[in-house]
């Protein structure tokens, strides 16, 4: 098939170790969506797909097209300034971004589209309904989620929430990552029967079980994630104060190392680490490159990922690749990802008090958290390694195709077309 991916605001280049796109993983707008497109779409072309991915230019050199891979071409798209804007910011641009792929998608026909985030998908159908061309949808978070949770901190364009509500009744299919997505786009009026759930992958190639005995110091937890308040890195730090274990917190992400001291959130980290007494038991390592997150995690006894809400979270799995036991907030896709009492231990989001019993407990027996690290290596590649992925994404893009073969329903409704 002749596949175009549509991921606005998140290149698949900054998943490219060395690559001039490749921003690390950790930062503020660069982290699991990125590493999805890029993943997905290679897998994709292993299988002998043609894919190209369709993303907003964000400067004004960068060649239109770069091969990210055989069979893989990203499309830089002008659609706004040709400037870094935050996601939040990007509605505007719509349109315009539509216009384009209508473009491109006249000269150069697709048979499936597949867009990755709200305002992809936006853009996506109106190019792709005014062609023909089937819109497959996945949201990777979902504004009612984030309302729900973050409240009046949530910075989302103030309609996003209908807009999601019409786009998931409007395209062809919706792929969620997890059941706990399913329930939340039925509340949303997406219809259950037009939902598939297809979920997030793992490179198990890149993420394999460290080599020799683990490296000397105290026993070590391992966070990855975006320096944001939700991804619970607070949390984290707060159990490390009660741990009955003197283990010491790694904490990846946020900005590159050198530029740490000028972080607000990694100042409010440290602040709250000092107020603890743990200061000089956490680490802040910043912004890690796609290509040193396996080690990061191989020198770890046990990752943690304590989110006060995740849709899916690709941290476990990349840990559970490696071998290594995960205690996780019992929200969104974590909740399907990691087994409670087999690859690892579920805790409620935001309550150290119970992060802490579940980080003694796997650091004080060392055996059993090694057999969950190996339970945790077989889930992966039994159920999500990214050839597996691919193939179940392409059964969907294949249903679409087929059904589509009747008169093309050109309509956009009306709360979805987006005007400059």
């Amino acid at each position: 098939m002749r596949i175009a991916m549509v991921s606005e605001h998140a290149s698949p280049l900054a998943a490219c170790p060395g690559h001039a796109g490749a921003g690390g993983v950790g930062s503020v707008d660069a982290g699991g969506q990125n590493i999805h497109v890029h993943a997905l779409a290679t897998a994709l072309a292993r299988a002998g797909h043609e894919v190209v991915v369709h993303t907003r230019r964000t400067d004004p050199f960068s060649p239109q097209r770069v091969r990210m891979g055989d069979g893989v071409v990203v499309d830089h798209v002008t659609a706004g300034p040709e400037a870094e804007l935050g996601k939040d910011d990007l509605l505007e641009h719509m349109a315009e971004f539509a216009a384009v792929l209508r473009e491109r998608w006249a000269d150069e026909r697709p048979d499936v589209v597949h867009a990755h985030f709200w305002m992809s998908g936006i853009a996506a159908l109106e190019a792709g309904r005014a062609l023909g061309v089937p819109v497959v949808q996945t949201f990777h978070a979902l504004g009612s989620v984030k309302r729900r949770h973050q409240g009046a901190e949530d910075t989302s364009p103030p309609g996003r929430v209908a807009l999601e509500s019409d786009l998931g009744a409007s395209v062809d299919r919706v792929v969620a990552t997890c059941r706990d997505e399913v329930a939340e786009l039925v509340a949303l009026g997406v219809p259950a029967d037009r939902v598939d759930v297809v979920p997030c992958g793992v490179d198990i190639t890149q993420f394999t079980p460290p080599i020799g005995g683990r490296p000397p110091g105290p026993p070590r937890i391992v966070t990855v994630s975006r320096l944001v308040p939700r991804k619970g890195v607070d949390t984290a730090v707060r159990a490390l104060a009660r741990m009955r274990v003197p283990a010491e917190l790694v904490v990846a992400g946020g900005p590159e190392a050198a530029r740490l001291d000028d972080d607000a959130e990694v100042a409010r980290l440290r602040a709250l680490a000092r107020a603890e007494g743990v200061a000089d038991r956490v680490r802040f390592v910043g912004r890690v490159g796609p290509a040193g997150v396996p080690d990061l995690l191989r020198a770890a006894d046990v990752v943690t990922c304590l989110p006060t809400y995740e849709p899916f979270g690709l941290v476990p799995l990349e840990a559970m690749a490696c071998g290594k036991p995960v205690v996780a907030a019992r929200v969104g896709g974590l909740a399907d990802t990691v087994l409670d009492g087999v690859t690892g231990l579920h805790v409620p989001p935001g309550v150290p008090g119970e992060a802490d019993a579940a980080l003694d407990a796997l650091l004080a027996d060392p055996a059993r958290a090694a057999e969950m690290g190996r339970a945790g290596r077989a889930r992966v590649c039994a159920d999500y390694a990214w050839d597996r992925v691919a193939a179940a994404t392409a059964e969907v893009y294949r249903g679409v195709v087929a059904e589509a073969s009747g008169p093309a329903d050109t309509a956009v409704p009306a709360g979805m077309a987006v005007r400059s």
